[in-house]
């Protein structure tokens, strides 16, 4: 009987594979002969899947929002919309060995992306939904005038841009409970009031009223 191949599983292995090389290689490194060697495959069985390293690297980009998108979808809802939001947007920000390796991908797949037309577009499209996820945050904190909220949204997404690529670049001086301390200070602001927090910087949870 002919064994069954999972197709998907073995897309998500390379985009795996994709993510490794440019960890340890940058992006330029992140050919199909490099990825297929990481991967233990053939460049031709890599041909298979993906035939330029333009498709390789909007493949592990994708994968990175598919689980960014997985994270955000699985967080059980705080009775505190304040935490709520800080819950979500924390899933954006690299305070773990996974989420430090897909803002690195992030960040070498954006200076890519300047160059590479087809990977601008992608790119665009992940750039908007970032800004979708701010502007969603400010309407859970019911900022409700228009302008203030498209303001403080392009602000939100500035600060967290910026804190992640200070974190790729200085681990040493921004570790995760600074990353959690600069968010939580400025989401205070927002909302006029400072959330109780845990000494690892995590907002406290209030019971929901019965």
């Amino acid at each position: 009987m002919p064994k069954l191949v999972d197709h998907e599983q073995r897309r998500r292995e390379l985009g795996e594979a994709v993510w490794r090389v440019i960890r340890r290689d940058g992006v330029e490194g992140a050919t199909v002969r490099a990825v297929a060697a990481e991967a233990g495959w053939s460049p031709g069985a890599l041909r298979h899947y993906f035939t330029t390293q333009s498709e390789l690297l909007a493949f592990a980009m994708r994968l990175v929002v598919e689980r960014v998108e997985k994270r955000v979808a699985a967080i059980e809802p705080a009775a505190d919309r304040r935490a709520a939001v800080e819950d979500r947007l924390r899933e954006l920000m690299p305070l773990d060995n996974e989420r430090r390796a897909e803002n690195e991908v992030w960040l070498a797949f954006t200076s890519r992306a300047l160059i590479d037309p087809p990977l601008r577009a992608l790119h665009g499209e992940v750039h908007d939904a970032l800004h979708a996820a701010c502007a969603s945050a400010l309407a859970a904190l019911e900022v409700s005038d228009p302008a203030v909220c498209a303001i403080e949204a392009a602000r939100l997404h500035a600060l967290i841009d910026g804190l992640a690529l200070h974190a790729a670049l200085r681990p040493d001086l921004i570790s995760p409970n600074r990353l959690l301390t600069i968010l939580g200070a400025h989401l205070d602001a927002l909302g006029g009031t400072e959330s109780p927090r845990t000494p690892e910087g995590r907002p406290r949870r209030r019971r929901a009223q019965r």
